[in-house]
């Protein structure tokens, strides 16, 4: 920007009028506050606060905690990133994003699977079968879709997909058949795996993560379903011993969100090079996710841990519709609810991924 300073050497002639000098004065006055401006303008830097879960060891916690330096470097310092584990209850993150008590956060679909079903399609029973189907619908249309509801209903723009590490069921006793589902006590985390455990013969538990631990040691639950890497860095496996790989719900997926405002504030070059760097973290997240989850599995074995995986018949005497039909059934009347078709959409995902 280029400001035009106003010739100063008429100061310098004979008895000015007083006039004249004011009028002088005054020119040169707006051109040092146009040309402070100006300079205030390029250097100017944002401070935003990002909330997060604490989820030690998880890849959710090994990759958000590296945007605040993804994005200081992509930004030259321009944009600064504070991380808060305890700003604000993990069930909150999403609408504290919306509402702007946080400029950012790192948000599970699964919280919000209740209110809206399109996030959780991942937790329906025998339909997303891990990564390679996770990112094949995302990448055809999901992710597509699942933008657009947080920018409508959250308020929020998305900077970066991720997903927690494939989903164990961590027991005290061993859950091999569907018969040990029976009358187990069991912390879940989205309706559609609850309404499976329900149909089961199981008791589902729904529980904050802080509570995990004492339940468990309480025998308030026997066990619960969460990410391999979460529970292998919780040590759920010294109180639950049984790491077992039903397959059920195997991905739950996150994404780094920006209020939309807040993200309007921030100069388009800037935009473009915070975009760049987060789409490299989403590559990251997506395309390194076994080395993660295979980490966990191999600490845990290295604990004397025995993992165990439901043998093919044994998973298919649950995934009939008599155990997995109500976790379709109530996904569907959400879905009527909200305004879309829970069929066509099935459907659609399933045409994806060849089923």
């Amino acid at each position: 920007m280029t400001i035009a300073t106003p010739d100063l050497s008429m100061l310098h002639r004979a008895h000015p009028s007083r006039s004249r000098l004011a009028a002088i004065a005054r020119a040169a006055a707006v051109a040092g506050g146009l040309l402070l401006a100006s300079a205030g303008s390029q250097a100017q830097e944002f401070n935003f606060t990002m909330a997060v879960i604490p989820a030690p060891g998880d890849a959710y916690s090994i990759l958000t905690s590296t945007v605040p330096a993804r994005i200081a470097k992509a930004t030259d310092g321009k944009v600064k990133i504070t991380i808060s584990d305890s700003l604000v209850p993990g069930p909150q993150i999403a609408s504290a994003v919306r509402e702007g008590r946080v400029e950012m956060s790192a948000a599970l679909h699964t919280y919000l699977a209740a209110e809206e079903p399109r996030f959780g399609i991942f937790n329906l029973p025998g339909l997303i079968g891990g990564m390679n189907d996770y990112k094949k619908v995302g990448e055809s249309f999901w992710f597509e879709d699942t933008h657009k509801i947080w920018k409508d209903r959250y308020k929020a723009v998305v900077l970066a997909e991720g997903a927690w590490c494939s989903q164990r069921i961590f027991s005290k006793e061993p859950i091999h058949t569907l018969e040990d589902f029976k009358n187990k006590r069991l912390r879940v985390h989205n309706p559609q795996t609850a309404e499976l455990v329900n149909a089961l013969g199981g008791k589902p538990v729904p529980l904050a993560l802080p509570e995990v631990m004492p339940s468990l040691e309480r025998g308030v639950i026997d066990g619960l379903f969460t990410s391999a890497c979460y529970g292998d860095g919780q040590e759920y496996w010294r109180v639950a011993k049984n790491v077992q790989d039903w397959g059920i719900g195997p991905i739950t997926g996150w994404v780094v969100i920006i209020n939309a405002d807040t993200w309007a504030k921030i100069p388009a070059a800037l935009q473009v090079k915070i975009s760049a760097e987060m789409a490299a973290l989403q590559k990251e997240a997506l395309g390194n996710y076994d080395s993660y989850v295979n980490a966990s599995l191999n600490h845990m074995k290295a604990n004397g841990i025995t993992l165990w995986t439901v043998p093919p018949k044994e998973r298919q005497r649950v995934l009939v519709p008599q155990y997995v039909g109500p976790s379709f059934d109530a996904w569907y009347a959400r879905a009527k609810q909200v305004g879309f078709d829970g069929k066509a959409y099935v459907e659609k995902i399933k045409g994806v991924i060849g089923q």
